[in-house]
Order: C-alpha cells, then structure tokens, then sequence
C-alpha cells in the first residue's frame, strides 16, 4: 500500500492536458472519423457540439487511469471515444429536458435546430457509441458501459421527479448526481483500469476515484452557478433555479432558513421564479449554503484521492490527483 503524501508533484490542469495531449489528439480523429454519417443534419448537429470544446474530461479520465496501470493504445482511443460520444448524447438530451438555450457560452443545439433534431442526434450517438464498444469484442466492456448508460438514463428521470419539488434533500439530490454524472466518471475510470488488465481490487480502487470524482465535480458545479457570472461560467447565472432544480447551495438554505424565508425560497423553486434569484443568494449566503458544499465537495475529492493510494505514484496518478483537485478549485 503507497504512502497517502504523494512523492511526486500535483500537476495542474494545463499540466495535465499536457501529459494526455497526444492520446487526446488520437481520440478526436477518431471521434471525427466515426461521427460521419450520409445524412447531413446528423453531421452539422454532431460537430456542433462536439466541436463546442470543453475539457474532454471524461475520455481523458479512461486514458490517465488507464496510463497510471501502464496502458496506452489503440483500445483505450476507442473506448475513451465511446465514453465521450454518450456524454455528448446526455448532453443533447439535457438541454432539450431542460429547455436550455446556453452552454459553453454559446446557443444550444437545440436552440439553433429545435428539439426533435438534438433528441434524435443524441440517439444517433448513443447508438454510434455502442457500436464502437462492440467492435472490441469484450464482454465486461459492455457490460459496464450497458449499465452506466441504463444509469444515466435512470438519473435523467429521477431528477426529472424533483423538478420544482422543494422538498427534495441532499439524500434524493446526491441520488441524481450519483446516475447522472457520478457513474460515467466511474466507468471511464474503471475502463482504464479494465484495458490494463488489473486485478478487481485496483479497477474497484479506480472506479470509487471516478464516483467521488463525479460527486466532487457536480457539487462544485452547482456551487457555481451561485456564486460565478454568466461570461465565466459559459451559462446564465441561476439556470438551475429558473429551471426548478434544487441543488445543495439552496438545500442547505431552505433547512437552515427562518420559516418566512423558507417559505419564499419553497415559492422559487415550484414556480422557476429567477426574479427571486437576489433573495435566494442573499439566503444561500446567509446560511453558509455555498462553504457547505463547497466543502461537501473537497470531502469527496478527498476521497477520490484516498481510492488511489494503493496505486504505485507516476505521472499519470498524479494526474488523476491533479483532476480531483482542480474539481473544486475551478472557476467555471
């Protein structure tokens, strides 16, 4: 077992998406590859949004968990592909559910070609991505991504069930972010380990660092979209009230609020009231809603982190370190 004090520097992100630069390059020419299609919607609508950029975090987690057991290959492309194309599909889905018209600081897919073209690209990928796990021709890779996306797709209706319901807990939240978010960091991470050919201990060690990861990143995220602005944060500022989601920030404040500002707060969420968003802040602050999970967050990256003691320190590890930590430390 490794000392928990890493004897090698914590890179940060820029230093990280260094180290993954080349597999990262190889896993968007493939990405490029297979997303074409003889029809042209399928094509405008797929690099849309995949050309969007963002940080590719998910296929980069499979690559730096499988690099931190000593794989690189064709593999790993592929399957760090797939993990991206369902995230993409998720994504498409998302805003079309959510009826949002910004990400990454620009419109939505479904705002440029409506709603039924973004629901039917994101099934196209969700079918091209089980093509290409297919393709290698491993049965626990299947099974695992045939899980995660059941998951995901789970999570997309339970939180759906907690649209404008003030009475959803961080228990029921953290059920929401466990299938949307958690278990696809879980399972790139766990694929990594897979490729490598480690035992069950370490692809049980790696999948527990993706989960808590996942927990870290989501709350972070919720914490910003109270506490950012709409030009840093690639999206408009209480979305996630406007769109009647009660996240911790304002959990925390609804259970730890006077009655008449509860009550106000409950009001909020049932009917998306974002002409509230400044007494909402004002509560959310008042309460500590966002240090709460602010170090809600920093406990799961902890444990992230600790689910990597076991593995022998490189640069990969401690990249996957790195990850854990720039999870809380962002700004957008």
């Amino acid at each position: 077992m490794q000392s928990t004090t890493p004897t090698l520097p914590v890179p940060d992100l820029v230093a990280i998406q260094s180290l993954a630069r080349e597999d990262m390059a190889a896993v968007d020419a493939l990405i490029r590859r297979r997303l074409a299609s003889d029809v042209v919607l399928i094509n405008q609508v797929s690099e849309y949004i995949i050309g969007a950029g963002g940080k590719r975090l998910r296929p980069m987690l499979l690559l730096l968990a499988a690099g931190a057991l000593g794989h690189r290959g064709p593999d790993a492309h592929q399957l760090a592909a797939v993990v991206e194309f369902i995230h993409t599909a998720t994504l498409l889905h998302d805003d079309v559910v959510d009826e949002s018209n910004l990400r990454r600081g620009r419109k939505t897919a479904n705002a440029v070609w409506g709603n039924a073209a973004s629901v039917l690209v994101g099934d196209f990928l969700y079918s091209r991505s089980f093509q290409l796990m297919v393709e290698l021709e491993r049965m626990a890779v299947m099974q695992i991504l045939a899980d995660t996306t059941n998951q995901i797709a789970e999570g997309e209706v339970l939180q759906l069930l907690h649209v404008r319901n003030p009475d959803t807990d961080e228990a029921a939240y953290l059920r929401v972010i466990e299938r949307k978010t958690a278990v696809l960091f879980a399972a790139a991470t766990r694929l990594g380990a897979l490729l490598s050919g480690a035992d069950e201990a370490t692809c049980d060690a790696l999948h527990d660092y993706g989960l808590n990861l996942g927990y870290a990143f989501q709350i972070a995220d919720d914490v910003l979209d109270y506490a950012s602005d709409a030009q840093t944060l690639g999206k408009n500022l209480g979305d996630d009230l406007a769109e009647g989601k009660a996240t911790l920030p304002l959990i925390h404040a609804i259970s730890h609020s006077d009655e008449s500002t509860c009550a106000r707060l409950r009001h909020a969420i049932e009917h998306g009231d974002t002409g509230a968003l400044p007494e909402v802040l004002a509560a959310i602050h008042a309460t500590g809603g966002l240090d709460y999970s602010r170090r809600r967050a920093s406990e799961y990256a902890q444990a992230a982190e600790r689910a990597l003691d076991g593995i022998a320190d490189n640069d990969y590890t401690m990249a996957l370190r790195g990850l854990a930590r720039y999870a809380v430390s962002r700004d957008h």
